[in-house]
Formats: structure tokens, sequence, C-alpha cells
């Protein structure tokens, strides 16, 4: 465990033994560890050197461990400052190697392949690790994994370093079965949602550096995707993406609970009461899923969705089905 701040394997079990024991002499630390004397005098020296044991004055020597909060601390804050130097030498070796070559890769590595579907989970995960202000996504199917299986990743971004997520779902998403929910967690995390028609690729946009961009192959996702560096083209997918959000409808959890009855000052129409069974059900509208979907994702025979679906309508004055989703939604009921 230890090593993740440079300790080493037997300076971590010397270290840990006398922990346990607070204070020790090295023989009572042979018996505890399965070094040689010798090895054990050069440890010890070392965690002495690093301060994370002291030798006690007096014969035998003695020697005390340092307690492990106090060293877990000043060891990971001597870590941290060693990335944040990697950090910054790294870009400037970049900044270098670009004013050498003209301020700009070359074009043949403007694009860049990614293949096989463990090197774009990982790649999937730098980019939402090296973001520094947002990451925007368009979502779409198909899916290399389960779409209700959560994303831990954006999740620990949001929670811990505060970076903006938004996201454009296409309709035809909200449809699947536990994929709104999947959503609305991420909207309760701080994601920014909005759904459109069409959504027209999957996308992923870290600030204005990186792009990816999965592959596609007769209409079925390839384990390959396309990693965009800065160029004229990752202007135009930033350009695609803000387009596409001016004109997608925003998805939010301000749900309006307890109206009163009577007529809406504003004119828009409100909900006496939303039920979580009615959010799911406007999502699957807004997806544009048939009664016999819904009737399926659900639970309900068909005759109960139509008269759910027609009671939505009625609510808010819609002619369709999926205007009565997307009505719902720009209201945000939900």
């Amino acid at each position: 465990m230890w090593n993740v701040v440079g300790v080493s394997e037997p300076e971590e079990r010397v270290y840990e033994a006398l922990t346990r024991r607070r204070q020790a002499t090295q023989v009572d630390l042979l018996g505890d560890v399965a070094l040689s004397r010798a090895q054990l005098t050069r440890t010890l020296a070392r965690l002495v050197d690093r301060g994370l044991a002291t030798r006690l004055p007096g014969r035998p020597t003695r020697y005390a461990a340092t307690p492990p909060d106090q060293v877990a601390t000043f060891l990971i804050a001597e870590r941290e400052r060693d990335l944040l130097r990697l950090r910054t030498h790294a870009d400037q070796l970049a900044k270098e190697i670009r004013l050498r070559d003209g301020g700009g890769r070359h074009p043949a590595e403007l694009v860049e392949v990614i293949e096989g579907a463990a090197n774009l989970r990982a790649t999937l995960v730098r980019l939402q690790r090296e973001a520094r202000v947002q990451i925007r996504g368009l979502d779409r199917a198909p899916y290399l994994d389960n779409p209700v299986s959560g994303n831990s990743e954006e999740t620990h971004q949001l929670a811990d370093r505060g970076l903006v997520y938004r996201v454009i779902y296409d309709q035809s998403a909200l449809a699947i079965p536990g994929r709104m929910a999947e959503i609305w967690r991420g909207i309760q995390s701080g994601e920014r949602a909005r759904v459109a028609s069409n959504v027209p690729m999957k996308m992923m946009l870290c600030d204005d550096r990186l792009a990816l961009i999965p592959a596609m192959t007769g209409g079925q996702l390839a384990d390959a995707a396309y990693l965009v560096h800065p160029s004229s083209l990752l202007d135009a997918v930033g350009e695609l993406f803000e387009a596409l959000w001016e004109r997608a409808v925003a998805i939010n959890r301000s749900i309006v609970v307890d109206q009163p009855a009577g007529p809406d000052p504003a004119g828009e129409g409100r909900a006496d009461r939303l039920s979580d069974r009615d959010i799911e059900l406007i999502g699957l509208l807004a997806g544009g899923a048939t009664d016999e979907r819904i009737a399926r994702t659900l639970g309900w025979s068909v005759r109960t969705v139509h008269r759910h679906v027609h009671r939505i309508m009625a609510m808010v004055g819609a002619e369709t089905r999926f205007q009565a989703g997307m009505e719902a939604v720009r209201r945000g009921w939900v």
C-alpha cells in the first residue's frame, strides 16, 4: 500500500512492524520481518532519513515510528509536489516541441486511432481526468458498455474536481429501460443534460484540447475511436456541439409538486403532482417509445399506458405523444 508514495516493500514491512510495537530494538524487529540483520540496519537507516522513524538515545539503540497519519500526510504532499513539477515540465516540453515544429503537430498526427475496448475505456478515463474546465458529450446508441451501468469516473470528477459536464442525449437513449434513472443520477451529481431528436454521433470533448469520437462500421460500434488533437477539425467538433446544445431541450429535476389548482399566470400549465412513474413516462415519451415498450418498461398494461399518456397530454395541451414528453421536459417538470 505504501508503495504509492514511494515507500519500498522492505521499508513498508519494517515501518508497520515498528508502528505496531511503537518502540523496538533491531533484535525485537528481526522476529517480525523476514530480513537479515544487515538488511534491517539499512532499512531502519532509510526510514530515519526519510522521517518515518526516530532513533532514540540510549543502549541498546531503540527506534520509534512516526505516527502513520503524519507520515501519510507529508508523503502524499511530497508526491503531489512531484506530480505538479512533472506536469509543469511536460507542458513546457510540449510547448517547446510545438514551437520547434512551427506551432503545431504534423497533419498526419492530428487524428490518432485508438483500438481495442480496453484502450478505449482507458482513454475515456484519461480525458475525464485530464480535463481542467469541462467535458462535453454527445450520447446515442449503440453503446460499448451497458448504458445503465453508470459512469463512476464522471461522478468522481464532478464531486472531487468540480468539472462541468454537459451532455446531449439522443431521444432514443431515453427509451432504454433504466436509462432515464441513470441520467437523473448524473443530473443530481451536477451534470447539465439536454435531449435532442437526432444526435448525429457519439463524442467526448475534453476542454478544447482533445475529442474522442467512436468509430462506426455498418451501423455497429467498432472497438476503435478517433482521438482528435487541436486542429480545425477539433474546432469544428466544438462548434457542432454548441450548435446542437442551443437547439436541444434542457432536462432538469425541478419537479413541480403540489401546486394549487387554478390558471397559471405564465400560461404554462402546471402538474398538481408528478410521481416517479410520471417522470419516467415523460422521459419515455420524449424518447419516442411505443406504448408496448412503455408497458414493458414500467410493468403496466397497454390500456394503463394509454390512460396515463392521455393524462399527460391533457396536462400540457399536446396533440402528440412526443410533443407531450418534450413539452413536459421544457417546462421543467422532469
